[in-house]
């Protein structure tokens, strides 16, 4: 699980957590909100101090009441968000996408809405699993904070929004290390050298490009393509000279052509 600090989230939570006047009260018991009309300020009121006392998931279906019992209020557009905010907190994260989502689909103009697509990839990201594990997940984090990015990039979340991206890039770089190195240790070459392929045109910024690029030296000589294992190995070393794989590269480089036994002034060559 990739952590993160909450301070952003906290950051735009307190600019929602105004609590309304009013101090009925809160009638609610168990995990379940039975419905009881209340006036907006009592029931607003009633979540804050639920949310004020840590019952995150409590305090959030009771902002889902005040956004269903007053839906034309002033209130319900700030209660579907904190409602959004404490699902979160509670790690009901799905719920937390739901709730974000239908603010950012409802209310796609207005000042609070790149806060709510904060929230939704900020969900998807505390869901990353390692990368032994399926990584739709990390796609869907990938896709709500490049969506952020697009839409609000002046945003005081766009910032923490690509750090974040180079983090999920990192993992899903990993992903496809992991299925290519599988790949080989299976005898499977054609299948790693996709894998591989894909860290170096896709995540070519990350840190597992070094590796991918010997993987791939190491995959062509397998498929007796020596030309192509040295341009991927004079691509590692114009980028990542004085790297291990860069060595481990001409190491096997200079093991394939001892096993030819050509050898020129200029280095090692392959047979024509």
């Amino acid at each position: 699980m990739l952590k993160l600090s909450r301070s952003a989230l906290l950051l735009g939570a307190c600019v929602l957590a105004v609590p309304l006047a009013g101090c009925a009260k809160d009638r609610v018991k168990g995990g379940d909100t039975a419905y009881v009309a209340r006036d907006v300020s009592t029931l607003y009121s009633a979540a804050k101090r639920t949310m004020d006392q840590g019952d995150y998931e409590r305090a959030a279906k009771l902002f889902d009441e005040v956004e269903r019992q007053h839906p034309y209020s002033v209130w319900a557009r700030r209660a579907q968000l904190m409602s959004a905010f404490n699902y979160y907190l509670a790690k009901k994260f799905p719920d937390a996408v739901s709730s974000a989502q239908r603010f950012v689909t409802i209310h796609p103009g207005n000042s609070e809405a790149p806060y709510a697509q904060y929230l939704i990839a900020m969900s998807y990201y505390q869901q990353i699993a390692d990368v032994s594990r399926d990584q739709a997940i990390t796609q869907q984090a990938s896709d709500a904070f490049g969506e952020l990015i697009r839409r609000f990039p002046e945003s005081r979340y766009a910032a923490d929004a690509r750090l974040k991206l180079d983090l999920i890039n990192d993992h899903l770089a990993g992903k496809e290390m992991e299925v290519g190195r599988f790949y080989q240790r299976s005898g499977n070459w054609l299948a790693s050298t996709y894998r591989f392929r894909a860290v170096v045109d896709k995540f070519s910024t990350t840190s597992h490009a070094p590796e991918a690029l010997e993987r791939l030296v190491e995959s062509n000589l397998a498929l007796g393509l020596p030309d192509e294992a040295r341009r991927v190995a004079a691509v590692l070393g114009k980028n990542y000279p004085e790297s291990y794989w860069y060595r481990q590269s001409l190491r096997l480089l200079i093991a394939e052509q001892k096993h030819t036994g050509i050898w020129t002034a200029e280095g090692p060559k392959t047979n024509k």
